[in-house]
């Protein structure tokens, strides 16, 4: 009896021990519910790595202010450039004599003889159509191209500020006179200058407020149209507007329409 027992005994150890290396090693949590002896693990997080920020957009550029128009002035006139006219006649022969003054800065002398303006007015005539027997300006032009300080040419202008502009640009321009026909194709005053707000080199639509004239009639005036401005004399738009109006077809013939007439400088070909 007493070797069975002992045999009995060895056959659970070994029966144990045969259980024990077949059973996985477990653990249990709080629930009761076994875990793996192994756990995996999770990986570590990736790093995200953020996009550089986009770079930020220029601002555009500021835009410049606008530039204001300034007050400009442009006279051609010194003393003595003034040549009256010596007959009622010679108003043109006269604004001739001071266009080739205004213009002329060498020093060569004046243009001022009551001969010579005489001379200009028979060859204004000679160029001239008029059923009057005098100088128009298409003599007139024609004169001041041929005795060398043109070209000039006649132009009419329908609106009289148009008119005023064209020519203040031309003096501008050309750094001669403008002939102005007045009293509705009667009589000749010489534009020397101008001025006005905005320089016509810059803005094109700079507005004349003053205008120099020599009227070849000082000091006589006229009855009807009014005084004759004294030499260099600045006169309002409106002032100038009491004199200078649209000619009338009918004193002279030509092609052009009716309107603001000047005996226009323009530039040499």
């Amino acid at each position: 009896m007493t070797g069975a027992p002992r045999r009995l005994l060895a056959w659970f150890a070994v029966l144990a021990t045969l259980l024990t290396g077949c059973t996985p090693a477990a653990s249990s949590d709080a629930s009761g519910t076994a875990s793996p002896a192994a756990v995996d693990v999770d990986p570590a997080p990736r790093q995200t790595i953020a996009p550089p920020p986009a770079p930020a957009s220029a601002p555009p550029p500021a835009a410049a202010p606008a530039v204001e128009p300034q007050a400009f002035a442009l006279n051609l006139y010194q003393e003595g450039d003034f040549v009256p006219q010596y007959t009622f006649d010679w108003c043109v022969a006269a604004s001739i004599q001071m266009a080739h003054n205004l213009i002329d800065d060498t020093g060569g002398g004046t243009w001022t003889d009551s001969a010579q303006q005489g001379e200009l007015w028979e060859m204004a005539r000679a160029r001239s159509s008029n059923s009057f027997n005098g100088a128009n300006p298409l003599g007139w032009a024609e004169v001041l191209t041929e005795v060398g300080m043109g070209p000039y040419k006649v132009v009419s202008i329908a609106d009289y500020g148009d008119a005023l502009q064209t020519a203040a640009r031309a003096i501008a321009d050309t750094g001669r006179p403008v002939g102005l026909v007045m009293w509705s194709g009667r009589h000749a005053w010489v534009m020397s200058g101008f001025e006005s707000l905005g320089d016509p080199g810059q803005f094109p639509d700079f507005t004349v407020t003053g205008v120099r004239v020599q009227d070849p009639l000082y000091p006589h005036g006229s009855g009807q149209w009014g005084p004759s401005p004294e030499p260099n004399s600045l006169l309002s738009p409106e002032q100038l507007a009491t004199q200078f109006v649209v000619r009338e077809p009918r004193r002279w013939s030509s092609d052009l329409p009716a309107g603001y007439l000047l005996v226009l400088p323009v530039a040499g070909t």
